[in-house]
């Protein structure tokens, strides 16, 4: 008799850890919109959804401060080998417009000699050029794009069913994880109780 209201204790307790665990789970999104309680006069919604706005600018300032920046960014883009392909480019065009520009009637020799001493001063000033650039653009998007600006658009942008898709499938393995030790726990509480009571 006693195993069996033990057995019975343990069973129940893990029903109510499981079942505990899932809701609060399914608490973290749902509602996604206000329920009002009327007999308490309280409101619920799901975490997500209630604190979506401050969600998003937290994680937009701590990808800006954190994580990466518009520095960095254009760090990136503009290497050194980035640098030399740029040159290369800027010289081409260079040559293209002398070509193109330049009168007929100028001699190729004289064009050539044009185009050399330009490709020469690129050569000697255009990293220097670059990175003076590079600076300014820095500065530039610095003070102008914001990271976590539009990190907290997109956020607030995405729709909450596509976020609790995205978060459930990536989750899926931890959160059956949490539901089953919600179930373990349950069940050594239930058994707990079941020894306790024997025992008084």
């Amino acid at each position: 008799m006693f195993w069996i209201k033990l057995l019975t204790l343990a069973g129940v307790g893990s029903i109510i850890g499981w079942v505990t665990n899932v809701l609060a789970i399914k608490l973290i999104f749902r509602p996604l919109q206000p329920v009002e309680i009327p007999i308490v006069n309280m409101k619920i919604q799901g975490l997500i959804p209630k604190r979506k706005k401050e969600l998003a600018k937290s994680v937009g300032e701590i990808v800006e401060t954190e994580l990466i920046s518009m520095e960095e960014i254009i760090d990136q883009l503009i290497k050194d080998e980035n640098k030399h392909e740029i040159i290369f480019m800027v010289k081409r065009k260079i040559k293209e417009i002398v070509d193109k520009k330049l009168p007929t009637f100028i001699p190729s020799s004289f064009k050539g000699m044009i185009d050399g001493y330009i490709n020469d001063m690129i050569e000697q000033e255009g990293d220097k050029i670059i990175t003076e650039l590079t600076e300014k653009m820095i500065h530039t998007a610095t003070n102008k794009i914001k990271i976590s600006e539009i990190i907290e658009d997109k956020i607030n942008d995405f729709e909450l069913e596509k976020l609790e898709e995205i978060v459930l499938a990536i989750a899926k393995k931890e959160l059956k994880h949490i539901e089953i030790l919600g179930a373990v726990l349950g069940c050594i509480i239930g058994l707990m109780q079941g020894i306790i009571i024997f025992m008084i």
